[in-house]
């Protein structure tokens, strides 16, 4: 009733005008299609979760094998210290990033201590590289904890009996440890991809409605869309953002039953 109704809804207004009375075809998603700033909002949005989500994973699970081998008193320590960007507030990392990175921030002060010309990082293409990096450090510590729940079901006696017959560290990884996080992997790449849709809090309050075009996102179109009532614009985008999803779902899921039926 909350999901599938609404749904229907906004794919019956995709097909028409932006008062839902009149059938217009597929003008709404030609119109997408050929508009500008849907194609940079797409590919700026396929870049980034391209680039965040590999580099998330590797990342949470290093630190994850990193923080269990330390043992179980240390680990919790570790555990929480990295948890930490999860509950700071949004506008305190604005804050952060306005302090870091302003024209006159420190960032460009170390930079002319040096020797080197300040640099315009909101209002540059390194705009990008410090939103993956903003979303790096909020959402590594999350991931971290859902590798380590995975790590913990391995079962210590295969390790032992690893060991025993002279396997190293890294054919201990290969044979045992990740075949058993192969569960672990898909909800927490799912996940991965939820977070990196919240990211646009920090870049909207940052630069606001139209920032840097590297750093435009998809939620900036929908949000612009959404203010100048263009309805039929964003329902039809919304409904191909959804297909895409499905097609890589549809894909990933499709890679998986493949290694399912081709293990010994």
């Amino acid at each position: 009733m909350f999901y599938l109704l609404p749904f229907a809804e906004v794919l019956r207004r995709s097909f028409t005008d932006a008062m839902g009375r009149r059938f217009v075809g597929l003008t709404n998603y030609q119109t997408v299609l050929n508009n500008d700033a849907f194609r940079l909002a797409a590919a700026n949005t396929a870049k980034f979760v391209g680039i965040c989500i590999p580099l998330l994973l590797a990342l949470s699970l290093i630190l994850a094998l990193l923080v269990r081998a330390t043992g179980p008193q240390r680990g919790k320590g570790f555990r929480s210290l990295f948890l930490l960007p999860m509950v700071i507030p949004v506008a305190s990392i604005v804050l952060l990033w306005k302090v870091l990175f302003a024209d006159s921030g420190l960032m460009n002060t170390a930079l002319g201590a040096a020797g080197i010309p300040p640099i315009d990082f909101m209002g540059s293409d390194a705009a990008f590289w410090i939103l993956i990096v903003t979303y790096l450090w909020k959402n590594s510590g999350y991931d971290m904890i859902l590798w380590i729940a995975g790590l913990d079901r391995i079962p210590a006696a295969q390790y032992e009996a690893a060991a025993v017959d002279g396997a190293n560290a890294w054919q201990m990884f290969r044979a045992i440890t990740w075949p058993g996080l192969r569960p672990t992997l898909g909800i927490t790449a799912l996940l991965s991809l939820i977070n990196s849709f919240k990211v646009f809090r920090e870049a909207y309050l940052v630069a606001g409605a139209y920032p840097h075009p590297s750093m435009y996102l998809l939620q900036h179109l929908f949000n612009n869309w959404f203010l100048n009532l263009e309805l039929g614009r964003i329902t039809a985008a919304a409904i191909l953002v959804v297909l895409a999803l499905l097609a890589c779902g549809s894909i990933g899921l499709a890679v998986r039953r493949f290694q399912r039926r081709n293990q010994p």
